[in-house]
Protein backbone atom coordinates (compact mmCIF):
# COMPACT_ATOMS: atom_id res chain seq x y z
CA UNK A 1 0.00 0.00 0.00
CA UNK A 2 1.38 3.44 -0.89
CA UNK A 3 1.75 5.70 2.08
CA UNK A 4 2.39 9.34 2.88
CA UNK A 5 2.22 11.56 5.90
CA UNK A 6 1.75 15.29 5.67
CA UNK A 7 0.23 18.19 7.53
CA UNK A 8 -0.55 21.21 5.49
CA UNK A 9 0.34 24.86 6.19
CA UNK A 10 -2.23 27.51 5.43
CA UNK A 11 -1.91 31.27 5.63
CA UNK A 12 -4.02 34.32 4.95
CA UNK A 13 -6.04 37.10 6.45
CA UNK A 14 -8.66 37.06 9.17
CA UNK A 15 -12.25 38.21 9.29
CA UNK A 16 -15.40 37.81 11.35
CA UNK A 17 -17.98 35.42 10.05
CA UNK A 18 -21.58 35.99 11.10
CA UNK A 19 -23.32 33.03 12.72
CA UNK A 20 -25.46 30.95 10.37
CA UNK A 21 -29.23 31.46 10.48
CA UNK A 22 -31.36 28.80 12.17
CA UNK A 23 -32.75 25.73 10.47
CA UNK A 24 -34.66 24.69 8.53
CA UNK A 25 -33.39 25.87 5.19
CA UNK A 26 -33.70 28.17 3.34
CA UNK A 27 -31.63 30.65 5.28
CA UNK A 28 -32.81 34.13 6.15
CA UNK A 29 -32.95 36.69 3.29
CA UNK A 30 -29.67 38.45 2.50
CA UNK A 31 -28.85 41.47 4.64
CA UNK A 32 -29.02 44.84 2.81
CA UNK A 33 -25.53 46.07 1.86
CA UNK A 34 -25.54 49.12 4.17
CA UNK A 35 -26.54 47.04 7.18
CA UNK A 36 -23.86 44.47 6.37
CA UNK A 37 -21.22 47.19 6.32
CA UNK A 38 -22.23 48.30 9.81
CA UNK A 39 -22.13 44.74 11.13
CA UNK A 40 -18.63 44.23 9.86
CA UNK A 41 -17.44 47.19 11.96
CA UNK A 42 -18.79 45.75 15.22
CA UNK A 43 -16.36 44.15 17.71
CA UNK A 44 -15.40 40.55 17.10
CA UNK A 45 -17.78 38.05 18.66
CA UNK A 46 -17.79 34.30 19.12
CA UNK A 47 -18.82 32.34 16.07
CA UNK A 48 -20.10 29.39 18.05
CA UNK A 49 -22.89 30.19 20.50
CA UNK A 50 -23.13 28.32 23.77
CA UNK A 51 -25.75 25.62 23.14
CA UNK A 52 -29.00 25.33 25.01
CA UNK A 53 -29.60 22.66 27.64
CA UNK A 54 -31.48 20.62 25.06
CA UNK A 55 -28.21 19.86 23.27
CA UNK A 56 -25.77 19.97 26.18
CA UNK A 57 -23.75 16.82 26.85
CA UNK A 58 -22.62 15.89 30.35
CA UNK A 59 -18.90 15.42 30.83
CA UNK A 60 -18.07 11.70 30.74
CA UNK A 61 -16.83 10.13 33.95
CA UNK A 62 -13.81 7.84 34.00
CA UNK A 63 -15.92 4.68 33.72
CA UNK A 64 -17.36 5.69 30.35
CA UNK A 65 -14.01 5.91 28.56
CA UNK A 66 -12.90 2.83 26.63
CA UNK A 67 -9.41 2.00 25.29
CA UNK A 68 -8.99 2.36 21.55
CA UNK A 69 -6.02 -0.04 21.51
CA UNK A 70 -3.81 2.63 19.94
CA UNK A 71 -0.70 3.73 21.80
CA UNK A 72 0.50 7.32 21.81
CA UNK A 73 3.18 6.33 19.31
CA UNK A 74 0.42 5.18 16.94
CA UNK A 75 -1.84 8.20 17.49
CA UNK A 76 -0.75 11.51 18.96
CA UNK A 77 -3.86 13.69 19.20
CA UNK A 78 -1.95 17.05 19.33
CA UNK A 79 0.10 16.05 16.27
CA UNK A 80 -2.96 14.87 14.32
CA UNK A 81 -5.95 17.15 14.89
CA UNK A 82 -4.82 20.81 15.22
CA UNK A 83 -2.45 20.62 12.24
CA UNK A 84 -4.61 21.61 9.28
CA UNK A 85 -5.84 18.35 7.75
CA UNK A 86 -9.29 18.72 9.36
CA UNK A 87 -10.99 21.76 10.85
CA UNK A 88 -13.91 20.11 12.63
CA UNK A 89 -12.30 18.71 15.79
CA UNK A 90 -11.93 20.85 18.93
CA UNK A 91 -9.78 20.58 22.01
CA UNK A 92 -12.26 20.04 24.85
CA UNK A 93 -9.88 19.19 27.67
CA UNK A 94 -6.29 18.40 28.52
CA UNK A 95 -5.04 16.17 25.70
CA UNK A 96 -8.71 15.66 24.73
CA UNK A 97 -10.28 16.35 21.33
CA UNK A 98 -13.92 16.07 20.26
CA UNK A 99 -15.55 15.86 16.85
CA UNK A 100 -18.13 14.10 14.73
CA UNK A 101 -17.59 11.10 12.49
CA UNK A 102 -20.75 10.87 10.44
CA UNK A 103 -23.67 10.77 12.93
CA UNK A 104 -21.37 9.87 15.84
CA UNK A 105 -20.17 12.48 18.37
CA UNK A 106 -16.93 11.22 19.92
CA UNK A 107 -14.20 12.43 22.26
CA UNK A 108 -10.63 11.11 22.26
CA UNK A 109 -8.00 11.62 24.94
CA UNK A 110 -4.63 10.39 26.11
CA UNK A 111 -4.94 8.47 29.37
CA UNK A 112 -2.26 9.35 31.95
CA UNK A 113 -2.58 5.98 33.68
CA UNK A 114 -1.93 4.04 30.47
CA UNK A 115 1.33 5.60 29.27
CA UNK A 116 -0.60 8.03 27.09
CA UNK A 117 -2.75 5.36 25.42
CA UNK A 118 -5.76 6.67 23.50
CA UNK A 119 -9.24 6.26 24.97
CA UNK A 120 -12.57 7.23 23.46
CA UNK A 121 -16.05 8.21 24.67
CA UNK A 122 -19.17 8.21 22.50
CA UNK A 123 -21.46 11.09 23.42
CA UNK A 124 -24.15 10.35 20.86
CA UNK A 125 -24.60 7.65 18.24
CA UNK A 126 -27.32 5.55 16.61
CA UNK A 127 -25.11 2.47 17.18
CA UNK A 128 -22.09 2.06 19.47
CA UNK A 129 -20.60 -0.72 17.36
CA UNK A 130 -20.94 1.42 14.23
CA UNK A 131 -19.36 4.35 16.06
CA UNK A 132 -16.20 2.42 16.93
CA UNK A 133 -15.92 1.00 13.42
CA UNK A 134 -16.38 4.45 11.84
CA UNK A 135 -13.83 5.97 14.23
CA UNK A 136 -11.14 3.40 13.44
CA UNK A 137 -11.74 3.91 9.72
CA UNK A 138 -11.54 7.70 10.14
CA UNK A 139 -8.23 7.31 12.01
CA UNK A 140 -6.70 5.04 9.34
CA UNK A 141 -6.07 2.64 12.21
CA UNK A 142 -5.05 -0.24 9.94
CA UNK A 143 -1.88 1.66 9.01
CA UNK A 144 1.00 0.89 11.41
CA UNK A 145 3.00 4.03 12.12
CA UNK A 146 5.67 1.96 13.89
CA UNK A 147 6.39 0.12 10.66
CA UNK A 148 6.49 3.36 8.68
CA UNK A 149 8.75 5.06 11.21
CA UNK A 150 11.26 2.20 11.00
CA UNK A 151 11.23 2.39 7.20
CA UNK A 152 11.56 6.18 7.18
CA UNK A 153 14.36 6.17 9.76
CA UNK A 154 16.31 3.57 7.81
CA UNK A 155 16.05 5.57 4.59
CA UNK A 156 16.71 9.07 5.90
CA UNK A 157 19.14 10.03 8.72
CA UNK A 158 17.44 13.39 9.21
CA UNK A 159 14.15 11.72 9.99
CA UNK A 160 15.80 9.21 12.31
CA UNK A 161 17.10 12.11 14.43
CA UNK A 162 13.63 13.63 14.81
CA UNK A 163 11.52 10.48 14.89
CA UNK A 164 10.89 10.64 18.64
CA UNK A 165 9.28 14.07 18.30
CA UNK A 166 7.07 12.95 15.39
CA UNK A 167 5.67 9.75 16.84
CA UNK A 168 1.90 9.42 16.44
CA UNK A 169 1.43 12.03 13.70
CA UNK A 170 -1.28 10.30 11.66
CA UNK A 171 -3.02 11.11 8.36
CA UNK A 172 -6.80 10.83 8.66
CA UNK A 173 -9.25 9.14 6.28
CA UNK A 174 -12.05 11.68 6.10
CA UNK A 175 -15.38 11.63 4.31
CA UNK A 176 -14.56 12.88 0.76
CA UNK A 177 -17.38 15.47 0.57
CA UNK A 178 -16.53 16.85 4.00
CA UNK A 179 -12.83 17.04 3.09
CA UNK A 180 -13.52 18.67 -0.28
CA UNK A 181 -15.69 21.44 1.17
CA UNK A 182 -13.18 22.14 3.95
CA UNK A 183 -10.31 22.60 1.52
CA UNK A 184 -12.37 24.83 -0.76
CA UNK A 185 -12.40 27.15 2.27
CA UNK A 186 -8.62 26.92 2.61
CA UNK A 187 -7.67 28.93 -0.48
CA UNK A 188 -5.36 31.82 0.53
CA UNK A 189 -6.55 31.49 4.10
CA UNK A 190 -5.38 30.73 7.65
CA UNK A 191 -6.43 27.94 9.99
CA UNK A 192 -8.47 30.19 12.31
CA UNK A 193 -10.55 31.68 9.52
CA UNK A 194 -10.92 28.35 7.71
CA UNK A 195 -12.29 26.88 10.94
CA UNK A 196 -14.91 29.64 11.19
CA UNK A 197 -16.03 29.04 7.62
CA UNK A 198 -16.21 25.28 8.14
CA UNK A 199 -18.19 25.81 11.36
CA UNK A 200 -20.67 27.98 9.47
CA UNK A 201 -21.27 25.24 6.90
CA UNK A 202 -21.23 22.45 9.48
CA UNK A 203 -24.03 24.12 11.42
CA UNK A 204 -26.34 23.35 8.50
CA UNK A 205 -26.16 19.69 9.52
CA UNK A 206 -27.95 17.98 12.39
CA UNK A 207 -26.85 19.14 15.84
CA UNK A 208 -25.30 16.20 17.70
CA UNK A 209 -24.73 17.93 21.03
CA UNK A 210 -22.26 20.10 22.89
CA UNK A 211 -19.07 19.36 24.77
CA UNK A 212 -17.77 22.23 26.84
CA UNK A 213 -18.31 25.48 24.97
CA UNK A 214 -18.50 23.85 21.54
CA UNK A 215 -21.54 22.70 19.61
CA UNK A 216 -21.03 19.85 17.17
CA UNK A 217 -22.96 18.90 14.02
CA UNK A 218 -23.04 16.08 11.58
CA UNK A 219 -21.62 17.42 8.32
CA UNK A 220 -24.49 18.53 6.05
CA UNK A 221 -25.55 16.49 3.06
CA UNK A 222 -25.01 17.66 -0.49
CA UNK A 223 -28.72 18.43 -0.72
CA UNK A 224 -28.63 20.68 2.33
CA UNK A 225 -25.50 22.47 1.09
CA UNK A 226 -27.36 23.15 -2.16
CA UNK A 227 -29.82 25.31 -0.20
CA UNK A 228 -27.15 27.95 0.49
CA UNK A 229 -26.67 30.71 -2.07
CA UNK A 230 -23.46 32.39 -3.14
CA UNK A 231 -24.77 35.71 -1.81
CA UNK A 232 -25.44 34.25 1.64
CA UNK A 233 -21.91 32.86 1.79
CA UNK A 234 -20.41 36.17 0.69
CA UNK A 235 -22.33 38.01 3.40
CA UNK A 236 -21.02 35.45 5.90
CA UNK A 237 -17.45 36.39 4.96
CA UNK A 238 -16.45 33.67 2.49
CA UNK A 239 -15.45 36.18 -0.20
CA UNK A 240 -14.55 34.74 -3.60
CA UNK A 241 -14.63 31.23 -2.13
CA UNK A 242 -18.43 31.45 -2.07
CA UNK A 243 -18.70 30.91 -5.82
CA UNK A 244 -16.35 27.92 -5.63
CA UNK A 245 -18.45 26.23 -2.95
CA UNK A 246 -21.81 26.76 -4.65
CA UNK A 247 -20.31 25.92 -8.04
CA UNK A 248 -18.79 22.69 -6.74
CA UNK A 249 -22.05 21.68 -5.04
CA UNK A 250 -23.89 22.22 -8.34
CA UNK A 251 -21.28 20.22 -10.24
CA UNK A 252 -21.45 17.34 -7.77
CA UNK A 253 -25.23 17.20 -7.95
CA UNK A 254 -25.00 16.69 -11.71
CA UNK A 255 -22.69 13.65 -11.41
CA UNK A 256 -24.20 10.26 -12.37
CA UNK A 257 -25.20 8.42 -9.21
CA UNK A 258 -24.66 11.53 -7.08
CA UNK A 259 -21.62 13.55 -6.06
CA UNK A 260 -20.81 11.56 -2.93
CA UNK A 261 -20.67 8.31 -4.89
CA UNK A 262 -18.53 9.95 -7.58
CA UNK A 263 -16.03 11.15 -4.97
CA UNK A 264 -15.88 7.81 -3.16
CA UNK A 265 -15.20 5.99 -6.43
CA UNK A 266 -11.85 7.81 -6.71
CA UNK A 267 -10.45 5.71 -3.89
CA UNK A 268 -9.98 2.96 -6.48
CA UNK A 269 -8.37 5.13 -9.19
CA UNK A 270 -4.78 6.12 -9.91
CA UNK A 271 -3.53 9.44 -8.56
CA UNK A 272 -3.16 11.31 -11.90
CA UNK A 273 -6.77 10.41 -12.78
CA UNK A 274 -7.96 11.58 -9.37
CA UNK A 275 -6.07 14.89 -9.58
CA UNK A 276 -7.44 15.59 -13.06
CA UNK A 277 -11.01 14.71 -12.04
CA UNK A 278 -10.96 16.85 -8.90
CA UNK A 279 -9.42 19.75 -10.83
CA UNK A 280 -12.57 19.98 -12.97
CA UNK A 281 -14.44 21.28 -9.91
CA UNK A 282 -14.58 25.06 -9.37
CA UNK A 283 -11.81 26.30 -7.10
CA UNK A 284 -9.84 23.05 -7.06
CA UNK A 285 -6.25 23.33 -8.24
CA UNK A 286 -3.35 20.83 -7.96
CA UNK A 287 -2.56 21.57 -4.29
CA UNK A 288 -6.17 21.42 -3.07
CA UNK A 289 -6.75 18.31 -5.19
CA UNK A 290 -3.70 16.66 -3.60
CA UNK A 291 -4.97 17.53 -0.10
CA UNK A 292 -8.36 15.95 -0.83
CA UNK A 293 -6.72 12.91 -2.42
CA UNK A 294 -4.37 12.36 0.53
CA UNK A 295 -6.75 13.09 3.41
CA UNK A 296 -9.87 11.30 2.10
CA UNK A 297 -9.31 9.24 -1.06
CA UNK A 298 -6.63 6.73 -0.01
CA UNK A 299 -4.06 8.34 -2.32
CA UNK A 300 -1.23 7.96 0.17
CA UNK A 301 1.45 9.00 -2.28
CA UNK A 302 -0.19 12.36 -3.05
CA UNK A 303 2.00 15.33 -2.12
CA UNK A 304 0.24 18.68 -1.58
CA UNK A 305 2.81 21.34 -2.46
CA UNK A 306 2.45 25.06 -1.88
CA UNK A 307 5.06 27.78 -1.92
CA UNK A 308 6.05 27.23 1.74
CA UNK A 309 6.58 23.49 1.31
CA UNK A 310 8.51 24.06 -1.89
CA UNK A 311 10.83 26.70 -0.44
CA UNK A 312 11.71 24.82 2.75
CA UNK A 313 12.11 21.49 0.98
CA UNK A 314 14.44 23.21 -1.45
CA UNK A 315 16.57 24.46 1.44
CA UNK A 316 16.64 21.20 3.39
CA UNK A 317 17.03 18.80 0.50
CA UNK A 318 19.20 20.86 -1.86
CA UNK A 319 16.66 20.52 -4.64
CA UNK A 320 17.61 22.80 -7.51
CA UNK A 321 14.95 25.21 -8.68
CA UNK A 322 12.94 24.14 -11.66
CA UNK A 323 10.87 26.22 -14.04
CA UNK A 324 7.68 27.70 -12.63
CA UNK A 325 5.51 25.76 -15.08
CA UNK A 326 6.15 22.63 -12.98
CA UNK A 327 4.16 24.17 -10.13
CA UNK A 328 1.00 23.80 -12.20
CA UNK A 329 1.18 20.01 -12.36
CA UNK A 330 1.29 18.01 -9.13
CA UNK A 331 2.50 14.87 -10.89
CA UNK A 332 5.44 16.76 -12.42
CA UNK A 333 6.53 17.89 -8.97
CA UNK A 334 6.21 14.36 -7.65
CA UNK A 335 8.33 12.96 -10.48
CA UNK A 336 10.97 15.65 -9.95
CA UNK A 337 11.14 15.06 -6.19
CA UNK A 338 11.29 11.31 -6.65
CA UNK A 339 14.50 11.66 -8.62
CA UNK A 340 15.97 14.26 -6.26
CA UNK A 341 15.41 13.12 -2.68
CA UNK A 342 13.92 10.27 -0.70
CA UNK A 343 12.07 12.40 1.82
CA UNK A 344 12.30 15.83 3.36
CA UNK A 345 11.03 17.88 6.28
CA UNK A 346 9.16 21.15 6.57
CA UNK A 347 7.73 23.29 9.34
CA UNK A 348 4.16 24.54 9.63
CA UNK A 349 3.35 28.25 9.94
CA UNK A 350 1.80 28.93 13.34
CA UNK A 351 3.04 25.67 14.88
CA UNK A 352 6.48 24.99 16.30
CA UNK A 353 6.42 21.47 14.98
CA UNK A 354 8.26 19.65 12.25
CA UNK A 355 6.46 17.22 9.97
CA UNK A 356 7.57 14.74 7.39
CA UNK A 357 6.56 14.73 3.77
CA UNK A 358 7.12 11.25 2.43
CA UNK A 359 6.14 9.45 -0.74
CA UNK A 360 6.42 5.93 -2.04
CA UNK A 361 6.73 4.99 -5.71
CA UNK A 362 5.01 7.07 -8.36
CA UNK A 363 4.30 5.40 -11.68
Amino acid sequence: MKRARLTMPLSGDSATIKPPPPHPLPLLPPTPPQTAQVLLKKPRRAILKRPTALFSTAAPDSSTWAPLNLSQSELSLPLTFPTGQTFRWRQTGHLQYTGSVGPHLISLKHHDDDNGGVYYHVHRTPSHSDAESALLDFLNAEVSLADLWREFSASDPRFAELAQQLRGARVLRQDPLECLIQFLCSSNNNIGRITKMVNFLSSLGECLGAVGDFEFHEFPTLQRLAGVTEQQLREAGFGYRAKYITGTVDALQSKPGGGSEWLASMRKLDLPVVIDALSTLPGVGPKVAACIALFSLDQHHAIPVDTHVWQVSDELSNISRVHEHLIGRAESIVRFMKTSTNCFLYSIDGYEKVCLLRYDSYT
